[in-house]
């Protein structure tokens, strides 16, 4: 089993494509959803932020997170 990472809701999207650049691909695959291009729109807001603005699951969207930095750890 893969170390545990904790992706928290108030983690910026920079934040997290710094410490872990897998997860750039699961914001990509947002974009359609969002109707804009997240990494580019809103690289400096929080993931609460980013959910409210663009009607997105939190929580779907944290676990997409999750799994892919364990997929990558693992």
């Amino acid at each position: 089993m893969g170390a545990v990472h904790c992706i928290t809701a108030e983690m910026t999207l920079l934040d997290i494509v710094e410490e872990f650049p897998q997860t750039e691909a699961v914001f990509r695959r947002y974009d359609a959803q969002a109707g804009a291009c997240l990494c580019c729109a809103a690289l400096f807001d929080t993931l609460t932020t980013i959910a409210r603005t663009y009607r997105l699951p939190l929580d779907e969207l944290v676990f997409d997170l999750e799994s892919a930095i364990r997929m990558r750890t693992d």
